[in-house]
């Protein structure tokens, strides 16, 4: 078959990644392929370890890198500048952080080409060693789901992208997100654990499995902020960064996030059965198109100068304005 006729995808091991099946982990990291057809591709020899056909078998190693060559038609994935305005919150030579509007792909990836904050950056940034690679993550070390807003920093140099990928690989960061959950809390605080992965039957959402099953430890704290009768404004720390953490922790223990269609917070969960009620609910829900989940705040240390940097961010208006809305309902309703 004709190498046009394929996709490639490039991903990156951790540097602490532990031993996982080479299928298991390509199958994990592509949303949208199955793992039947991963385990067709490495037993056609189209996956690469570190530039060597690898079985299925394998077992990866940190700072693996891995290519998949699949028979779909090949992508450009060179990343393309395109002007797209961007919240640039602080810069210097060597990062820039970014308060992203919810909506925003991080960076190009299947079914996401062009119109991301890495096509943005390449525009804004046309002098950097990092952005004239076919790299779809230059500069990344962490990122933010496509509806959640917020804080994010950016890489501008090689070694500020290792500087600052070992603090979050070292969970030495102070990260902050708010989030409107579902529900009541008995507490005002507590703590979530419990190791995430993808799920086993939808592997575009992630799961919460016991402890040393599967997935990758995560821990997140939480802390209520404001209650307003059947749903709560939480304030959520971050130990670990794995994908769709607060999401799925929060559904885990029963508290899904306003309008996060993934993990079932789009319906009416708490609450009355008057249509009235829904109404109010259903009106909330066309304010904020996408799950209440905002980075709040974040700290690093910058990789140069070894300074302590801090931001905050204002909460987005669609957010305020769901969350005015729900102090009036409130209100009215304890009167």
């Amino acid at each position: 078959m004709s190498e046009e006729l394929f996709e490639h995808h490039k991903l990156f091991a951790d540097p602490g990644q532990g031993p996982m099946r080479l299928d298991a982990f390509v199958s994990m990291r592509l949303e949208n392929i199955s793992r039947t057809q991963v385990e067709r591709a490495t037993k056609a020899g189209l996956v690469f370890v570190n530039d060597k056909p690898e079985k299925g078998s394998y077992k990866v190693q940190p700072n693996d890198i891995i290519i998949v060559k699949m028979p779909q038609p090949k992508r450009e994935i060179k990343i393309i500048a395109e002007e797209i305005p961007l919240n640039i919150v602080y810069e210097d030579d060597d990062l820039i952080v970014i308060n992203k509007q919810p909506g925003m792909v991080v960076h190009p990836a299947y079914g996401h080409y062009s119109g991301t904050l890495v096509n943005a950056l390449a525009n804004h940034i046309t002098d950097s060693e990092l952005f004239e690679e076919d790299d779809t993550r230059p500069g990344l070390v962490h990122r933010i789901d496509k509806d959640t807003s917020g804080l994010l920093v950016v890489a501008k140099t090689e070694i500020s992208k290792l500087k600052l990928a070992k603090q979050f690989f070292d969970h030495t960061t102070k990260r902050r997100y708010y989030a409107l959950v579902w529900g009541n809390f008995d507490e005002d605080e507590g703590t979530i654990t419990g190791h995430i992965g993808r799920h086993p039957k939808n592997r575009k959402v992630m799961h919460v499995f016991p402890d040393g099953e599967y997935g990758k430890e995560a821990v997140t704290h939480y802390k209520v902020l404001r209650r307003f009768s059947y749903v709560t404004l939480v304030e959520c720390k971050l130990e670990t960064g794995r994908t769709h953490q607060i999401r799925v922790h929060m559904k885990h223990i029963g508290h899904p996030l306003f309008n996060d269609a993934e993990y079932g917070g789009d319906q009416i969960l708490k609450g009355t059965t008057f249509t009235k009620y829904k109404q109010f609910i259903h009106n909330c829900f066309k304010i904020v198109p996408r799950q209440a989940l905002h980075a709040k705040s974040l700290g690093f240390v910058h990789p140069t100068s070894g300074k302590e940097m801090f931001f905050e961010s204002e909460i987005p208006q669609d957010m305020a304005e769901v969350l005015e809305k729900w102090e009036t309902y409130t209100e009215n309703r304890n009167e």
